[in-house]
């Protein structure tokens, strides 16, 4: 009678794990409603890039011979009251939405991530300084404090990105206050003080990383949001200076129009609206994501 007996490395096989990117990825692209805005954010990066290779005319050329065309198989948006084809300025007016929602985005996060990080991290009168200053920020809404600053610097791209980024300040700054708040009392960061790690290793290396997923979710919100609030400055005057082409502008410029050429302002309200809807709905996914809560269930 013979016997079978195992092998040493049969028996301390383990089931293969499935990896944190692997994990991240399934969560992620889970839903198609978030493959669907992943694919509408890449296809505007895409078109930004190639602009000049995409646009059938010169968004700034014009030809008042043609103005207020109906769209056609020339002009397959019509022309603006001063002839410029509006599918051209469209696809430039993507890079604008762009340039302004990650510098606006960046400045934000960068200002606001640091004070936070300063605030939550030594307390005290640091923290009471610098949140007293957020809490004077928060006292305005953000749209209400960005157009004010928009007015004081004047219209222009640089200015817009400015008075965006200052304006989204508070919500990093808060955000990452409570998150060290709560990673500063983990073992791993007391053991960092314990062997005379100096308080700038201590942050950046132990207490930033930890406190980064829901920071990530916000900059992504914040980017539609940003996209969002410059078509409004642009729309008030207060955006992107003529003849530069941004959607915001457009609307403006297009509802004078709405009764015997609507597609002036739908065209550009309609990717205002689907982009932001995109940043949205990949922010929701990065939620998903990142929680920690959902580990292990995939």
């Amino acid at each position: 009678m013979t016997t079978m007996t195992a092998r040493p490395d049969e028996l301390l096989e383990l089931p293969p794990r499935t990896s944190e990117f692997r994990r991240f990825l399934r969560v992620f692209l889970g839903r198609k409603i978030v493959i669907l805005g992943s694919t509408i954010i890449l296809a505007l990066i895409i078109v930004a890039i190639f602009a000049p290779f995409i646009a059938p005319f010169d968004p700034y050329r014009q030809n008042l011979r043609e103005t207020l065309q109906q769209p056609s198989g020339k002009y397959l948006l019509g022309t603006d009251p001063l002839g410029r084809d509006v599918l051209s300025r469209i696809i430039y007016g993507s890079r604008v939405s762009l340039m302004v929602g990650l510098v606006s985005v960046g400045i934000a996060g960068c200002i606001g991530m640091s004070l936070g990080l300063l605030a939550g991290y030594f307390g005290g009168l640091a923290d009471m300084l610098i949140m007293r200053f957020i809490d004077a920020l928060m006292s305005i809404p953000p749209l209400m404090l960005a157009i004010a600053i928009g007015a004081a610097l004047g219209g222009g791209l640089t200015n817009v990105m400015i008075s965006l980024g200052i304006a989204l300040i508070p919500t990093y700054a808060r955000l990452m206050r409570g998150q060290v708040l709560t990673v500063k009392q983990s073992d791993y960061v007391i053991a960092g003080e314990v062997v005379g790690g100096s308080d700038l290793r201590i942050m950046l290396v132990h207490v930033f990383p930890n406190c980064l997923s829901p920071l990530i979710v916000l900059v992504t919100l914040n980017l539609g949001y940003a996209i969002l609030a410059e078509a409004g400055l642009s729309f008030l005057g207060l955006g992107i200076s003529p003849p530069g082409a941004a959607w915001g502008a457009m609307v403006n410029d297009g509802y004078r129009y709405l009764l015997t050429n609507p597609i002036l302002s739908f065209a550009p309200g309609f990717c205002v609206m689907l982009v932001v809807l995109a940043f949205n709905l990949v922010g929701d996914g990065l939620r998903d994501a990142l929680d920690p809560r959902l580990r292990g269930t995939i």
